[in-house]
């Protein structure tokens, strides 16, 4: 790696750690590095705009271009290409549909959905919302990334339509359901939604946003694999939220 370009990662690093305003001597002793060398670095940070000189003799901090920079960078990562490969697997694994929602709010949107060989399969369109936050498991993860108060109050004003004879239609008891699911990690719809239709979902965070991937199929197919089915699910959301890059490597052999 280049001096300059070590220098200048370590100073950045070092404004983290300190996170407090740092003259040129005080850069040049905690980075061990002569002052002349420091001054290099720090001009340069200067003039393209990722420092800014408080006030003579004051010292240096960092602007919010880097902040604005790794923003950027974040939103249009290629999320979809990277969470398509190791979702594929998961279809492959399970033979189910597998799908992926992003959240906004109480609202989540399909932006990818994998269909399984069988031809009984459950069907979502790309660009479809959620049905529910009761009777469904992303609606439930939805519910599930609120804090208690949120929860609470999202509860207080939704009405629990009954879908089907399995549909939860007591506060109280979906209340319970979402805390579970928080809990170990995953949301379960069994047939609150649709007679004789199993699905579930686990969310992750990406940058600053939260997605969830669902696995869904008749129940008769998905019920006997449930466990099967919540260990990989998570996995792969753990995957894609802490290790985004191993989704371009070969998937473990729980996954595929």
């Amino acid at each position: 790696m280049s001096k300059n370009v070590g220098r200048t990662l370590d100073l950045l690093e070092l404004f983290a750690s300190e996170k407090r305003p740092l003259s040129l001597s005080d850069i040049a002793r905690l980075m061990k590095i002569p002052v002349s060398s420091c001054h290099d670095v720090l001009q340069a940070m200067q003039t393209r705009g990722y420092l800014y000189e408080l006030a003579p003799r004051a010292g240096y901090y960092p602007t919010l271009r880097l902040q604005k920079l790794g923003q950027e960078i974040g939103d249009n990562d290629p999320l979809l290409l990277r969470a398509e490969l190791l979702l594929r697997s998961l279809r492959d694994t399970l033979d189910e549909s597998v799908l992926l929602a992003k959240v906004s709010g109480l609202r989540a949107t399909y932006l990818l959905a994998l269909e399984p060989r069988h031809p009984l399969r459950f069907l979502i369109k790309v660009g479809e919302n959620v049905r529910s936050l009761h009777a469904t498991s992303g609606g439930k993860a939805i519910l599930g990334g609120l804090d208690d108060a949120a929860l609470d109050a999202c509860l207080r004003t939704l009405t629990l339509t009954r879908m089907t004879d399995r549909t939860i239609t007591s506060k109280a008891e979906l209340r319970e359901d979402v805390l579970l699911g928080r809990k170990r990690g995953w949301y379960l719809n069994r047939g609150e939604s649709l007679d004789g239709v199993t699905t579930l979902s686990a969310p992750f965070r990406w940058s600053t946003a939260t997605y969830i991937v669902t696995v869904a199929g008749p129940a008769s197919r998905l019920d006997p694999k449930l466990d099967q089915a919540s260990g990989l699910i998570t996995n792969v959301c753990l995957m894609l939220a802490t290790r985004p890059e191993s989704a371009l490597r070969p998937a473990p052999d729980n996954v595929a």
